[in-house]
């Protein structure tokens, strides 16, 4: 019997942390699924799902944790599989536009008040084409229930988008 771990992770960036990760992961017979890793500020941040037979959970959740004495603090949670949602719908959700503080909160709280989950973000800083002030962009899948309606969604993310003057397109 397999036992799923999701691992999250962070420490100074430096050459050698996803091989010293996956040696780790390997030596005890654990299979590295999905991922996302960033260096972000100077830390090599991330986070992982890996598969490992059950008589090697223990020995994996410790050594993974006896990696901090090497730079590299892990924390291990034990996953079950959750009950399938019936009936998502998935779409997509794009933002571009000046950075100013309160667009990731006032677009959360939007989807949030409709019972839409967050299954992907990603953010980022860039420099504007035209000029050198920083654009935020940001990209995310969701889901919600059968029952919502995107037109509505669409009509509010548009009243928030005039106010934090950004850019917003769903994508179903």
């Amino acid at each position: 019997m397999m036992t799923s771990l999701v691992l999250t992770l962070i420490g100074p960036d430096k050459p050698g942390l996803v091989g010293l990760l996956s040696q780790t992961i390997a030596s005890h017979q654990g299979n590295w699924l999905e991922s996302g890793m960033s260096r972000l500020a100077g830390k090599f941040a991330g986070i992982l799902i890996t598969e490992v037979p059950e008589d090697q959970a223990d020995a994996l959740i410790a050594a993974l944790l006896d990696l901090e004495s090497r730079g590299l603090k892990v924390t291990v949670e034990r996953t079950v599989e959750p009950e399938p949602i019936e009936s998502q719908v998935k779409f997509t959700l794009e933002l571009v536009g000046h950075d100013k503080p309160g667009i990731v909160r006032e677009i959360s709280q939007a989807l949030a008040k409709r019972h839409i989950n967050v299954e992907r973000l990603n953010t980022e800083l860039v420099s504007g084409s035209m000029s050198a002030e920083l654009l935020f962009k940001a990209d995310a899948d969701l889901s919600a229930g059968e029952n919502v309606s995107l037109d509505e969604l669409q009509d509010a993310l548009e009243a928030i988008a005039s106010d934090l003057m950004v850019d917003i397109t769903l994508n179903s």
